[in-house]
């Protein structure tokens, strides 16, 4: 277990106020980076995606429940256990709720291609507040590029192809993770603003943020 070094409070002080400096500077980038990223274009969804929930079908439109964006947890599934990927239902664990994100036009939504069947009660275990919608027989998750097949849909994670995660060291699975962002009109014409993967989901992890802070950190 890695324990910090012993200093007095003025050393400690003097280190603490040095790397404020260094966590300033990285606000202001993470900031402009926001900026940039709200201010990316968006693209048409074209394909009438529906899911499975627990009121049957739905379709993309109405995970909005009325309001003007979705965010979208590509929740993997683990088919030979056929249940949810452990980290990512310690991710959604620690979303919380949907009222916050309600206030400001916001609905969230996970998404899998795990059996109706079978993730309903994934979801149950959990006691999510936020719907939980099955994707299984859709080309969602493949357009999306969260789950990967080359006979569906060209593969592409994280903006490489398998090739160039090959030759990084890194192969593929055939699920991965990832988040997905849409805004809808008031016609229900729906469109896809942003999608991130790997470490661009740690923003939604909030117990990561927080062991971030202390001397152990958090999972990577």
């Amino acid at each position: 277990m890695a324990r910090p070094v012993v200093a007095s409070r003025a050393e400690w002080l003097a280190a603490r106020v040095e790397l404020l400096a260094e966590e300033k500077a990285v606000t202001r980038a993470v900031d402009a980076l926001a900026a940039r990223r709200r201010a990316l274009p968006m693209v048409p969804v074209a394909k009438d995606y529906v899911f499975e929930g627990p009121d049957g079908r739905v379709r993309l439109a109405e995970l909005f429940a009325g309001r003007r964006q979705l965010i979208v947890y590509h929740l993997m599934w683990e088919w030979d256990r056929d249940e949810g990927c452990p980290g990512c239902a310690s991710l959604l664990d620690s979303v919380g709720g949907p009222a916050r994100l309600s206030e400001h036009d916001t609905a969230f939504a996970a998404v899998s291609r795990g059996p109706w069947e079978r993730l309903a009660g994934y979801h149950a275990r959990h006691g999510w507040s936020f719907p939980t919608v099955s994707s299984f027989g859709s080309d969602f998750n493949y357009d999306f590029h969260a789950s990967l097949d080359a006979d569906i849909a060209p593969v592409r994670y994280n903006y490489r192809s398998a090739k160039e995660h090959a030759l990084a060291g890194r192969p593929l699975a055939d699920e991965q993770p990832g988040v997905s962002v849409f805004w809808r009109d008031d016609d229900d014409a729906v469109f896809h603003t942003y999608s991130a993967y790997a470490r661009g989901i740690d923003p939604l992890n909030g117990a990561r943020a927080l062991l971030d802070l202390t001397p152990l950190g958090g999972p990577r």
